[in-house]
């Protein structure tokens, strides 16, 4: 094994052939498993505020975030396998994710339903935020493959985030 590879910890066995030299691969690889601890971490968010969902619209609120939560877990899948196709590794584990996360845990006891909405509606636009960074990176390395993934994955989290915003908001005094 070449001493780029070591420096990368890639065994053999996972060593996926790629034409993006090795320097990219970490990159792409180290920027992705950022956004996928995020995504992990929104996800589990999501769908704790659907689970502690309470108040009058509990009903819409409670089905937004389950179609959200599955959204976004969705988009894990694609993530991972999107590193281990450049020759990257991976996330295996929550300590892994914890590390790694940039989105905040919420765990406190009760969250009233319009701060649940806001909170989500401000993660997401800080996973947008960190998705276009990973855009730039990813256009200077070439890998238009990547570039497109986040180009879909940009344009889900900008829909959520809409509707966290719309579903938010409070018409003619206190919704909640």
């Amino acid at each position: 094994m070449s001493p780029t590879k070591t420096a990368s910890k890639v065994a053999a066995d996972l060593d996926t052939p790629s034409d993006l030299p090795r320097d990219a691969t970490d990159k792409i690889s180290k920027t992705l498993n950022v956004l996928l601890a995020d995504t992990f971490a929104l996800y589990l968010k999501t769908k704790n505020f659907h689970w502690h969902m309470s108040g009058r619209h509990f009903r819409d609120y409670h089905l937004l975030l389950d179609e959200q939560s599955e959204q976004i877990f969705a988009t894990t899948d694609d993530m991972a396998e999107r590193v281990r196709k450049v020759g990257g590794t991976t996330l295996r584990s929550i300590g892994q994710i914890a590390k790694l996360q940039t989105i905040k845990d919420n765990d406190e006891a009760y969250v009233p339903p319009r701060e649940m909405l806001r909170e989500l509606m401000n993660d997401n636009k800080h996973i947008a935020a960190a998705m276009r960074k990973a855009h730039e990176i990813v256009d200077d390395l070439k890998d238009s493959a990547t570039a497109g993934l986040l180009e879909n994955w940009i344009d889900e989290t900008e829909r959520r985030t809409w509707f966290l915003f719309e579903a938010s908001r409070q018409e003619g005094g206190n919704e909640d």
